[in-house]
């Protein structure tokens, strides 16, 4: 059984100061102040524990920052994370890209939608020259509404429209309020876009959907991504939302890994 973790998403939200977090998994960070955590498996043993700062999230309670890691400690590999599905329609970017994003967000993070209106835009100029393919999975963490809107998202994309849907979901880096994540505002919203409502309509309740977005928070939630945004870039593993050039660096490192 999936397990949603409830936020409010209506309480004000704050900019989280940009830390760059890398972690191997099967490491659980265990903190009362958390209300999840990332895990990212070890590759072979466990380094000693070291201290890690806070900061607040929009919820106001604390998030992980930026933890120190000796340059001996391998990170995975998770390379296994990446599709590379013609038929994945979330999805941007050529199949045989040589670098793949995976990205495991959720429609009601106030800091995906921060990442969405000031990131995206930087590594679509990737995508448009054929070196990095953007692959999105939603966690829905926040439930229902998350889910819902999630679902929505793959509906505009089978009707070729998922960049603009996605883009005024988090339009100006906001998450949407509930009511406007209702089955009728989401309707509302394809319309607005020009797309067919009623087709959109029968695709959001459709069992196609249902599995393809249950599915996609199943491999966030196998992973450990129960704290978004969360990312594999090139197969490396890496939290929150950073610094634009956090994410064209380690872009670039990927493509320079794979010139040889």
């Amino acid at each position: 059984m999936t397990h949603h973790v409830r936020h409010d998403p209506d309480e004000p939200t704050g900019r989280r100061s940009p830390r760059r977090w890398v972690l191997p998994i099967a490491i659980v960070l265990a903190a009362a102040a958390l209300i999840a955590g990332v895990l990212w498996m070890q590759q072979d043993s466990e380094p000693e524990a070291t201290p890690q700062s806070t900061v607040e999230n929009a919820e106001g309670t604390e998030q992980p920052g930026a933890v120190e890691h000796p340059d001996e400690v391998a990170l995975p590999d998770l390379s296994d994370q990446e599709s590379r599905d013609p038929d994945d329609l979330l999805a941007e970017g050529p199949v045989d890209a040589p670098v793949v994003l995976v990205v495991f967000t959720d429609y009601q993070c106030p800091f995906c939608a921060q990442w969405s209106q000031e990131t995206v835009p930087e590594l679509r100029d990737y995508v448009d020259r054929g070196e990095l393919r953007i692959e999105y999975r939603d966690v829905n963490v926040y439930g229902e509404d998350s889910e819902r809107a999630a679902r929505a998202s793959l509906a505009a994309a089978m009707q070729d429209r998922l960049q603009e849907y996605q883009d005024e979901l988090f339009a100006d880096g906001e998450i949407r309020s509930s009511s406007e994540l209702s089955e009728q505002a989401l309707i509302d919203l394809a319309g607005e876009l020009g797309l067919d409502t009623e087709q959109f309509a029968a695709d959001l309740h459709s069992d196609e959907v249902a599995t393809t977005i249950e599915a996609n928070a199943q491999q966030g939630i196998d992973i450990g991504a129960f704290s978004t945004p969360a990312f594999v870039i090139g197969g490396t593993p890496t939290v929150g939302a950073q610094p634009t050039e956090v994410f064209t660096d380690m872009v670039d490192e990927a493509l320079a890994r794979s010139e040889g």
